[in-house]
């Protein structure tokens, strides 16, 4: 199939399968004419890529394991586990820094409010 009705069957735009395929997630064949020619197998290709990028992970994440978890069940694939551990650890990272954030512009807000109340100009 060419690249159109991929992007049609899966949903993601030319743009970003193009892109995709320069990261080595895809490979199609190419023409001589220059079209690309996709397997039917792309398709499943491209929605187990989009499921992993919904993970919040990266196509060069992606890229490693991507083979594995084609062949395989995921369970089988040691690759997977490692990138998932990493991935959680930056979110609990990223939760950790927005806690303290949130905590700090909640001190913020009480204390312009509290200001105000002081000075009589509550609002």
């Amino acid at each position: 199939m060419r690249i159109g009705e991929l992007s049609a069957r899966t949903g993601v735009s030319i743009r970003s399968l193009r892109y995709y395929e320069q990261q080595g997630l895809l490979a199609p064949v190419r023409h001589r004419n220059g079209y690309r020619e996709y397997s039917p197998l792309a398709e499943e290709q491209v929605q187990t890529i989009k499921f992993y990028l919904g993970l919040g992970l990266s196509t060069e994440q992606i890229a490693g394991f991507l083979h594995c978890v084609l062949k395989n069940k995921e369970a089988f694939c040691s690759e997977v586990l490692p990138v998932y551990r990493q991935k959680l650890a930056e979110i609990d990272d990223q939760i950790r820094l927005l806690q303290h954030i949130k905590t700090n512009l909640e001190d913020r807000i009480a204390s312009i409010l509290n200001e105000r109340r002081i000075d009589g100009t509550e609002g």
